[in-house]
C-alpha cells in the first residue's frame, strides 16, 4: 500500500506536471521517485507537493514542481549526458537530474546551501552529484563540455561562458530578463560551432542569478557582453506553431458572414456559454459576440443573456425587450465609468433585435437580459425601496431606514468603502442582510402579482449585501475584492437558471478575465478565481468557454479611471505573445480571411492544444488602456487551451461607436441614431421578412 506521501508525489507528478502537457516518462518518473519533502525546510515538509514554489533557507526558493518537469523536458537528458546546473538551492533538481544523466555538477554560491545540498543528496544514496561553491555565471571550464546545462535563476542576459561550455548539440535551459523578478523561460541548443537555435517555453519568477555575468548583489547589471554571433529568437518555432493554427482553424473575412454552424454544433448541448473579449471597447468583439447570442437565442433556445454590468441598470432594459412594466431608476442607467461599455450603437442594434424576437413570443419562452456584476449600489437601493413601496409601505419604510446607513454615500460607494475600512464610518452589513432577510421572508406573498419583479427586487437586494461587502474589501486587498466580485456574478447566474426553470441555457457576456478558467492563468497563482473557473467546476463540459483576441488597431478606452473616452491605438502584439502567433497564422490564411474561429477542446484539436499548452504571455485590455506602460500593465501569463474552449481571432479591429441610452428605464426604449444608421425597433426597407434574423443575418 502506497503512503500518504508517495501518493501525494504521485498526485503531483500527475496533476500538476502531466496534465500540464510534460510528457517525458524518464522526466515523470525521476519526479515520483526524487522525494521532495527532504529538500524543503522541516516545518515545511507538509507542503513539498503543493503546486507553488517554497522558501529555503539562505532566502532562497526551491522551484515550482511543474517548472522543475517542464525545465528538464527542455533540456531532454540522455542517460550517457553530463549536466551542469547552476543555483543548486536545496538539491531538489540535482536529485530529479541525477536519475537522468550520468553525471551532475551543481554550483551553488551560498557555502551554507552548498553543505546542506551535499547532505540531503547523500541521505538518499544520490552518488552522482557534485556540488560545488562558485560563480555559476562562470559556469565551470575546467569541466566542460556539458550537454546540458540547467540554471534555476534568472539572468539579465544569457551569460557567454555558458554557451561557450556547450558540446555540439548541447542545450541550455535558462530564465531571462531584464526585470529582476520576471523572465522569459528560454532553451538554447548548440547547432554549430557559432550557430545556436533559441525557443521560448513562456514567462516565468525567479530568484536573480547573481555573479559576473549576472546580477549584482545589489541588482545592478554588471560584466555583461554579448555573445557573438548574438542568440537568434525562436520565429522558426513560433512559424511552426503558426502554421499548425492556420491548417487548425476556420477563417472568415466580413464578420456579417462569418459561419457559425460549426461552432454552434460544438457547442452542442452546453448549459452555459461564457464569450469572452480582450478589450471592453472593440467593435468587432461586440458585434460577433451578438450574431452568436442570437444564433443561441434562435435556434438553440437559451433565455438567459448575462452580462458584465450592473443589475438595476440592465433590469431597465431586460424590463423593455420582455415587455414588463418599466420601473424608474435613481441614477441614468449605465451612466457609471465606463459609460461606453454598454452605452453605444453594437449594444444598441442587439437589444433591438431582442425586443423584436420576443414580440412574436409568449412571455415564458422570451429571452432576458441581466446585469451580473456587484456595482450598482444606488440604483439597486432604489429598486428595492421601490418594489416594496408597491407591495408593503410599511417595509419600504423600514428599508428606507436601514439604507440610511449608506447617507450621504450612495451615489459615491468607493468613498463610503474607504471610510468604513478605516473606521471612519459604520459598516452597512447588518442593515442590509436585514433587508434583504425580510424580502425574503415574505416571498410567497410578495411575489403572488408578479414573481419577476419580486425576483427583480431580491436581486437588487442582493446587490446591495455584496457591494456593501465589495467596497469595503476595495481597500483590504484587490484579491479578496476580484474573488468576491466574481463569485457574485456566478452566485447571480445560478439564480437566473433557476428563477427561469430547470431547462433554461444562458449566455455570459464578460471579459477574458472573468470568461476564461483562472485557474490557467496568472491569477490562479495569485490566488484569484473567476467566474469561467466557477462554471468550469460546476457545470463540466455543460460548459463552453469562448475568448476573443486581437493583434491591432484602434480601441475604446481612458487614459485613467473615470477619465474621459479615447479612441487609442492598439499596438501591435508582443513577440512572445499568443497574440503575436494568432497573428502570424492570420498571415498564412488566403485572402480575404483576416479572421477565424479556433476550436481548442481536446476532442475538436489535439494535435494543436499540444502546441500551444506551454504558458505565454495574453494580453488584456479593459477599460483604461497604457501603450506606453502595455507589457507591464496589460500583458499576463496564461495557458490558453485550458483556459478556452474556443478562441476567436479578428487580427484588425475598431473602436465601438459609443451611444447615449435614455436617463430612465422609460417601457419605451428610443435610442438616438447616429446618421446612416437605421433607428432601432424599424426594420430596414428590404429587410421586413425576416426580422427575426435583423442585423445578425443568422
Amino acid at each position: 500500500m502506497k503512503s500518504a506521501i508517495s501518493e501525494a508525489r504521485s498526485l503531483m507528478v500527475e496533476d500538476q506536471i502531466r496534465a500540464r502537457g510534460v510528457k517525458d516518462p524518464r522526466v515523470l518518473d525521476a519526479m515520483r521517485e526524487t522525494p521532495r519533502e527532504r529538500f524543503v525546510p522541516s516545518r515545511l515538509a507538509d507542503l513539498a507537493y503543493e503546486d507553488a514554489p517554497l522558501p529555503i533557507e539562505e532566502g532562497q526558493t526551491i522551484s515550482q514542481p511543474y517548472i522543475v518537469g517542464l525545465m528538464l523536458e527542455a533540456a531532454r537528458i540522455k542517460p550517457t549526458d553530463r549536466v551542469l546546473e547552476i543555483g543548486a538551492g536545496s538539491g531538489y533538481a540535482s536529485a530529479v537530474i541525477s536519475l537522468l544523466a550520468k553525471e551532475v555538477l551543481a554550483i551553488e554560491r551560498f557555502p551554507s546551501l552548498v553543505a546542506l545540498a551535499q547532505a540531503r543528496l547523500e541521505a538518499i544514496n544520490c552518488r552522482n552529484v557534485t556540488v560545488q561553491q562558485g560563480d555559476g555565471t562562470l559556469g565551470a571550464a575546467d569541466r566542460a563540455p556539458f550537454d546540458a546545462i540547467i540554471v534555476s535563476a534568472g539572468a539579465p542576459e544569457v551569460p557567454p561562458s555558458l554557451l561557450a561550455q556547450l558540446a555540439l548539440g548541447g542545450r541550455l535551459v535558462i530564465p531571462v530578463g531584464h526585470d529582476a523578478r520576471a523572465q522569459e523561460l528560454v532553451v538554447i541548443e548548440k547547432t554549430d560551432e557559432h550557430r545556436f537555435d533559441r525557443r521560448s517555453l513562456g514567462h516565468v519568477q525567479f530568484v536573480p542569478l547573481i555573479g559576473t555575468e549576472g546580477w549584482a548583489s545589489e541588482g545592478a547589471v554588471v560584466g555583461i557582453r554579448r555573445a557573438a554571433p548574438e542568440v537568434r529568437l525562436g520565429k522558426r518555432d513560433r512559424a511552426k506553431i503558426a502554421r499548425t493554427i492556420a491548417d487548425a482553424c476556420e477563417p472568415f473575412g466580413d464578420l456579417r458572414h462569418a459561419p457559425l454552424d460549426a461552432l454552434l454544433a460544438r457547442i452542442g448541448h452546453a448549459r452555459v456559454v461564457l464569450i469572452g473579449e480582450s478589450t471592453h471597447g472593440t467593435s468587432e468583439f461586440y458585434r460577433l459576440r451578438a450574431r452568436i447570442t442570437a444564433a443561441l437565442v434562435a435556434r438553440a433556445g437559451f433565455k438567459v443573456i448575462g452580462i458584465e454590468a450592473d443589475w438595476p441598470d440592465t433590469a431597465a432594459i431586460d424590463r423593455m425587450v420582455r415587455k414588463r412594466p418599466a420601473s424608474p431608476l435613481r441614477e441614468p442607467m449605465y451612466a457609471r465609468f465606463p459609460t461606453w461599455m454598454w452605452r453605444n450603437i453594437e449594444m444598441q442594434e442587439f437589444v433591438s433585435w431582442l425586443a423584436r424576437r420576443n414580440e412574436t413570443l409568449e412571455p415564458s419562452k422570451r429571452a432576458g437580459i441581466h446585469g451580473l456584476d456587484v456595482y450598482g449600489l444606488n440604483n439597486s437601493i432604489g429598486a428595492v425601496i421601490d418594489f416594496l413601496a408597491r407591495v408593503d409601505p410599511f417595509a419600504a419604510e423600514q428599508a428606507r431606514e436601514r439604507y440610511s446607513c449608506f447617507s450621504p454615500w450612495e451615489q459615491d460607494p468607493a468613498t463610503w468603502g474607504r471610510a468604513a475600512a478605516v473606521g471612519l464610518t459604520p459598516t452597512c452589513e447588518h442593515e442590509a442582510v436585514a433587508t434583504l432577510k425580510s424580502l425574503l421572508e415574505e416571498r410567497l406573498r410578495y411575489s403572488r402579482e408578479d414573481v419577476d419583479a419580486f425576483f427583480d427586487a431580491a436581486r437588487a437586494a442582493t446587490v446591495v449585501g455584496e457591494a456593501e461587502k465589495y467596497y469595503r474589501a476595495m481597500y483590504r486587498s484587490s484579491r479578496e475584492s476580484w474573488n468576491l466580485r466574481d463569485r457574485h456574478m456566478f452566485e447571480t447566474l445560478l439564480a437566473l437558471l433557476e428563477h427561469r426553470g430547470s431547462d433554461t441555457r444562458a449566455v455570459i457576456w464578460a471579459h477574458n478575465s472573468h470568461v476564461g478558467n483562472a485557474a490557467a492563468t496568472e491569477m490562479g497563482t495569485h490566488g484569484e478565481i473567476n467566474l469561467g473557473q466557477l462554471v468550469r467546476e460546476r457545470f463540466g463540459n455543460q460548459a463552453y468557454l469562448i475568448g476573443f483576441g486581437t493583434d491591432q488597431g484602434t480601441v475604446a478606452a481612458a487614459s485613467n479611471w473615470d477619465a474621459p473616452m479615447e479612441v487609442k491605438t492598439v499596438r501591435p502584439s508582443h513577440e512572445d505573445s499568443y497574440e503575436r502567433i494568432m497573428h502570424e497564422a492570420c498571415r498564412l490564411l488566403p485572402a480575404p480571411s483576416n479572421s477565424f474561429f479556433l476550436p481548442l477542446r481536446s476532442a475538436h484539436a489535439p494535435a494543436l492544444r499540444a502546441e500551444l499548452m506551454h504558458p505565454r504571455l495574453e494580453r488584456a485590455i479593459g477599460v483604461v488602456y497604457r501603450p506606453e506602460t502595455e507589457l507591464v500593465s496589460h500583458y499576463f501569463e496564461a495557458n490558453l487551451p485550458a483556459q478556452f474552449d474556443e478562441y476567436i481571432w479578428i487580427d484588425q479591429t475598431t473602436a465601438l461607436e459609443p451611444t447615449a441610452l435614455p436617463p430612465t428605464g422609460e417601457y419605451e426604449i428610443e435610442f438616438p441614431t447616429p446618421a446612416g444608421r437605421t433607428p432601432a425597433g424599424r426594420t430596414p426597407a428590404g429587410m421586413e421578412s425576416i426580422p427575426d434574423t435583423y442585423p445578425f443575418g443568422l
